[in-house]
Parts: structure tokens; C-alpha cells; sequence
């Protein structure tokens, strides 16, 4: 156990592989495939959590609206999986066959410019990423380059998370309305609700993640990543240095989106449908809780708050289904009072100063090995004599 402690404490790295090991094979090992899918849907929230970690814990960028982006992520894999879905011989009792069932039913007689471009899977992909990406990057060079921030920016974000819910759920025709794109059954004729591509989209899942917590873990380590800690510290200061804020703020944002909409791809794939359930005001507030318990200055703090509030979210709710939400509140009032820095501000309070003990004492000298030729000589603490120096 002491040198478990003391690995930890010594290398930088041993977290991200305990958090490997917990994802990769005790998971898969220990549940079935219905709670494993559960966690691989709490992932992708984590995701979200991990883009909020980088522009308003490094960067000072509180967004009440990152279920947006999170969504748009999900309505892009969500319009490619359907159109696959839609074929003419699997509408063939459509009054227009070739066109998602929502579309025949508002009375649409083709499938809008903007959804042809869906049926690739490669245009997919780079959509997932620019789309959002691009929507971020309009809505940051709106606000930053007029210095729009804090309370101000916030309140923005939740406004757009408003806006983007009304319009989805209005254009019926087109997005699905309230109910959303469901029935989504193959990629590339790969049925993706059966239990072996549950597991290959976990595991999918959750290598995303690693490599999003390595980009993060770049970014921070990087000279950006001091700036924008300068930046949420002493913002004018770092202005009159000479170096541009506001770019610095608008690329910190469209890469929080971009993660945030992977997350949205993967959640699609892997719950098999997209609502705009999940772009509004509420979800973006509950994704800032998932940060805001792991911890708003750690990444690997974010994965572990997602999963602690989800998992607590799920026993509750099955456990006492009049009472959860009130059993929730109580988790984050009593969290966010006590530790103020999350999960992360517990470790590094109590965990961390014991491990670094512990690898204090394995760095120590040891004894001789065994085995050697003569004994080493028990020290004593008695001076010698004046003979005995002569001897010696």
C-alpha cells in the first residue's frame, strides 16, 4: 500500500492512469452492459465539464450555456444517423418515402439543402466540431471584442441556451420539434443498439476523453495557459502588456465548445437519440454543477464530478423517487460550502500532503542488500576513546 501511496505522489502521471485502469477495466469488468452504458452517458457529460474547466476555471469565462453546444454536437450525428435511417425502402409507408418520419408528418415533400450535406459521414464528423465551433466563435467576437464578461457574459449565454431551445422546438419540420431525432438504428449498417457496439462505443467514448484530457492538460501547461490564468487574475494588466485578450478569451471558448460537442456526438451514438431537452438552460446549469463539484481548476476533477453527481442522480432517483431532487440539492449546498474547490480541493487538503509523506519515506536510504559478505557494524552512540582512535 505505502508504495502505491508513494508512486502516486511521485509521478505526475499516475492520475491520469488510475483514472485509465477505473475507466478502461474495472468498469467494464464489474457492471453489466445496461449500468456501463449509464456511465458512458455520464461521460459524455464530462465532456462539457472538462471545456468548463479551461475557459472558466483557467480562463474566468462562466457560460450558463454550454448544453448548447453540447447539443449541436448531438443534432449533427443525430441528422446523419437518421438519414440513414430514413431510407426509401425503410419509409416505404411514408406519403414521401426518403424523408425522416417528423418531416412527412409536418407535410414536407423533400429534405431541406441543409440536411443533404449529412448524408457523408466524413462531412459528419468535421461537422461536429466546426459547427459549434463556428457558433461559439460568432457569439465570442460578438461579447469579447466589445468586453463583454463575468455576470454580464453569463447571463448571455443563458439567453442563447433559451433562444436555441424555443427555435428547435418551433421548426418542427425540420428538427424534430420537442420530441427530437429518435429511432436511430445503424452507422454504416452497424447497428448500434446491440450489446457489442455498447461496448465498442464506450470504449470509444471514453479514449475521446483521454485525448481531450491531454489537449486540455496542453493547453494548461502551455504559455496559454498562463496567460489565462493572468487573464482571470489581473485581466487589464495583462491587456496593457500588450497582448490581445479578447483572442486569447475567443479561442479558449470555441475549444470549450468543440470539446463540449463531442461529447453531444458520443451521447447521440451511444443513448441513440437527441432532444432539445438537453440544450437548454437547465442542463448548461447542471453541467457548470458537474465542473463546480469536481473541482473548476482540475480536469481529471471534472470526469470524477460528472460521474459522482450522475451516479448520486440515478441511486437517488431509484432509491427515492419523491425525495431525490431534494437529497441532490442537499449534495451540492453542503459540497459547495464545505469544500469550496470540489473534489479536487479535497484531495489536495488531505490526500495530498499524506502521499507526499509517504514518497518522502520511500525516497529515504535503505538498508544493505542481503546477501552481502560481512555485516555492516552497529553503530554506537558512545564517544570513542583516546585508545581506541590510536587503533583506528
Amino acid at each position: 500500500m505505502n508504495k502505491v501511496a508513494a508512486f502516486i505522489g511521485k509521478n505526475q502521471y499516475s492520475h491520469m492512469i488510475i483514472l485509465a485502469l477505473l475507466l478502461l477495466v474495472v468498469l467494464p469488468l464489474s457492471l453489466d452492459i445496461f449500468r456501463l452504458n449509464l456511465v458512458g452517458k455520464y461521460l459524455t457529460y464530462a465532456f462539457v465539464a472538462l471545456g468548463l474547466v479551461l475557459c472558466w476555471g483557467y480562463g474566468g469565462i462562466l457560460s450558463l450555456g454550454q448544453g448548447v453546444f453540447f447539443g449541436l454536437g448531438g443534432y449533427c450525428m443525430a441528422m446523419f444517423l437518421k438519414l440513414e435511417a430514413s431510407s426509401p425502402e425503410n419509409t416505404a409507408i411514408q406519403s414521401t418515402p426518403g424523408i425522416p418520419d417528423f418531416m412527412d408528418w409536418n407535410q414536407l415533400t423533400a429534405l431541406p439543402w441543409f440536411w443533404e450535406p449529412f448524408h457523408s459521414f466524413t462531412f459528419t464528423v468535421f461537422a461536429v466540431i466546426l459547427v459549434p465551433a463556428i457558433f461559439a466563435f460568432i457569439i465570442a467576437v460578438a461579447m469579447f471584442k466589445r468586453r463583454v464578461g463575468g455576470v454580464y457574459f453569463a447571463i448571455i449565454t443563458q439567453a442563447v441556451a433559451a433562444i436555441m431551445t424555443i427555435l428547435i422546438i418551433g421548426q418542427q419540420g425540420y428538427t424534430g420539434g420537442v420530441n427530437g431525432i429518435t429511432d436511430l438504428r445503424t452507422l454504416h449498417g452497424w447497428d448500434i443498439r446491440t450489446d457489442d457496439a455498447k461496448y465498442i462505443l464506450y470504449y470509444v467514448n471514453a479514449l475521446l476523453l483521454f485525448l481531450c484530457l491531454f489537449v486540455a492538460a496542453f493547453v494548461i501547461k502551455s504559455k496559454l495557459g498562463r496567460l489565462l490564468v493572468a487573464m482571470r487574475e489581473r485581466e487589464d494588466r495583462v491587456r496593457f502588456s500588450g497582448y490581445d485578450v479578447s483572442a486569447f478569451k475567443i479561442f479558449i471558448f470555441c475549444l470549450a465548445a468543440a470539446i463540449s460537442a463531442i461529447g453531444g456526438a458520443m451521447f447521440t451514438l451511444q443513448v441513440g437519440f437527441m432532444s432539445p431537452s438537453f440544450v437548454g438552460i437547465v442542463p448548461s446549469i447542471e453541467m457548470v454543477i458537474f465542473c463546480a463539484l469536481g473541482g473548476r481548476l482540475s480536469i481529471l476533477g471534472a470526469v470524477y464530478g460528472t460521474l459522482l453527481v450522475n451516479y448520486a442522480k440515478t441511486s437517488f432517483s431509484e432509491t427515492f423517487p419523491e425525495l431525490w431532487l431534494f437529497a441532490m440539492g442537499a449534495l451540492f449546498i453542503g459540497v459547495v460550502m464545505a469544500f469550496p474547490n470540489g473534489l479536487a480541493g479535497i484531495y489536495q487538503r488531505y490526500m495530498e500532503p499524506w502521499l507526499l509523506k509517504l514518497s518522502k519515506k520511500d525516497e529515504s536510504p535503505s538498508a544493505p542488500a542481503v546477501g552481502a559478505s560481512e555485516k555492516a557494524p552497529e553503530s554506537s552512540d558512545e564517544p570513542m576513546t583516546s585508545e581506541e582512535r590510536k587503533h583506528a
